[in-house]
């Protein structure tokens, strides 16, 4: 069967597509995001996501590398004109395929752990898509069991998310929910809670990180909530050189993270 060809910006498919880019509410109606670039699509292909649609330019990528991308996908594949992909590209060096893809739930109780002795990475209201995305980079870097968001402020299907990832938000176990709700999943799974505090902290090169335990950072402005430091287990700190007394929230969870692979033996 030949593909659809689409060659007008005013089609009803490209005005959906600009509106999935770029409106949360209209991710969370439809359950379905935008996505772009072979790696990302390679990416939420093994990470077990379903496509509605595939979309390619052929003035940018070759029919045979299309056929090579498309093989094993089962969605309706249209082509578009150049036009058309500049106006719903988010970026511009997305190889010229993009697609529309169903949303996971993210629930919490569909977290599974391979292994007894899990490592979790819980953020509890990250705002800015780009630490996010730097999240769940460093999480995939680690190999770390699942990333846990607490009250999230952004949409985890937002461009900017899945851009500054580079597609690691489809290869991490993410589950979210409120604190209360993280909070009694860790308990009820017997995983200690460490919570990244300036307060009542040990230096994190003197803790013990070997056992089931989740390492919780909060937003760089405010720290984490009462919530998540009257359930700690422990609180850690890195301990500062200069004349700040905080870190992005990003590199402070992947200095923890790694601290806690190199104590695991990885």
């Amino acid at each position: 069967m030949e593909a659809k060809i689409i060659s007008s910006i005013q089609n009803p498919l490209v005005k959906k597509i600009l509106l999935l880019k770029e409106k949360s509410r209209e991710r969370k109606k439809t359950g379905l995001f935008v996505l772009e670039g072979q790696r990302e699509l390679e990416l939420a292909q093994k990470g077990g996501y379903v496509f509605e649609t595939l979309l390619y330019c052929p003035d940018i990528l070759a029919d045979s590398e299309f056929k090579l991308i498309s093989k094993s996908i089962g969605a309706e594949i249209i082509q578009i004109s150049k036009q058309v992909y500049e106006k719903v590209a988010y970026r511009e060096t997305t190889e010229g395929v993009l697609a529309i893809a169903k949303a996971k739930r993210h629930a919490l109780e569909e977290i599974q752990f391979k292994n007894r002795n899990p490592l979790v990475l819980v953020a509890e209201a990250p705002e800015k898509p780009g630490n996010v995305g730097a999240l769940l980079r460093t999480a995939d870097a680690a190999a770390v069991d699942a990333v846990l968001i607490a009250n999230p402020k952004s949409d985890l299907y937002n461009p900017n998310i899945i851009r500054s990832s580079v597609g690691c938000v489809f290869t991490n176990q993410i589950g979210m929910g409120s604190s209360e709700e993280i909070i009694n999943f860790l308990k009820e799974n017997h995983i200690k809670i460490n919570c990244a505090a300036l307060t009542a902290s040990k230096n994190y090169v003197e803790c013990d990180f070997t056992g089931p335990m989740a390492l919780v950072v909060g937003t760089e402005a405010t720290g984490l909530t009462a919530d998540w430091l009257q359930n700690s287990d422990q609180n850690l700190i890195i301990p500062m050189q200069g004349e700040i007394d905080s870190m992005n929230v990003s590199v402070s969870a992947a200095i923890l993270i790694f601290e806690a692979k190199r104590q695991r033996g990885f």
